[in-house]
């Protein structure tokens, strides 16, 4: 079904708000999925906070324009849905990745971060972030370290004292 102007111009408008504010984009192509498998990628991406977001090449174009996801432009070509990181970087690689590994009809076009497109080889990679939880736990396990280590040490001296 053809989309009327201002049917165009809202879908331009809902995708550039949502590539404002992301923290990833990831473009795959879909062709040779069912609707039975799109509609569980989308429901899979609502749980996970992702966009996910199929749109003409043309609109998608105009939707990033002006984000740090412009430089994506050049490589959406053929039948493609765009997936957002909404609440960590990693989310809508780790989306696409588990994805693909089920169905290998989802091919990793492109993937954007930090106002700089790369190849599909980078999805692992972009994939395999920590979520903002992780994150806080490796920090805090780095910044618990050095007072765990004092903590042994004064127990080891004073057992050390008791034994003399």
């Amino acid at each position: 079904m053809a989309l009327n102007l201002d049917s165009k111009k809202a879908v331009v408008e809902e995708v550039a708000v949502f590539a404002a504010k992301a923290h990833s984009a990831i473009a795959a192509e879909y062709r040779g999925l069912t609707v039975t498998e799109l509609t569980e990628l989308r429901k899979t991406a609502r749980e996970t906070g992702v966009y996910l977001r199929v749109v003409k090449n043309t609109l998608a174009k105009r939707a990033v324009a002006g984000t740090e996801f412009e430089c994506m432009q050049s490589g959406l070509v053929g039948p493609l849905l765009i997936a957002f990181s909404m609440e960590d970087p990693g989310s809508a690689a780790r989306l696409i990745s588990n994805f693909a590994k089920t169905n290998d009809k989802l091919i990793t076009k492109i993937v954007a971060i930090g106002g700089q497109a790369f190849g599909a080889s980078e999805l692992p990679r972009l994939a395999s972030l920590p979520t903002r939880d992780q994150g806080i736990a490796m920090l805090m396990s780095v910044m618990k370290a050095p007072t765990a280590k004092l903590v042994r040490t004064l127990a080891a001296l004073k057992d050390q004292k008791e034994a003399a």
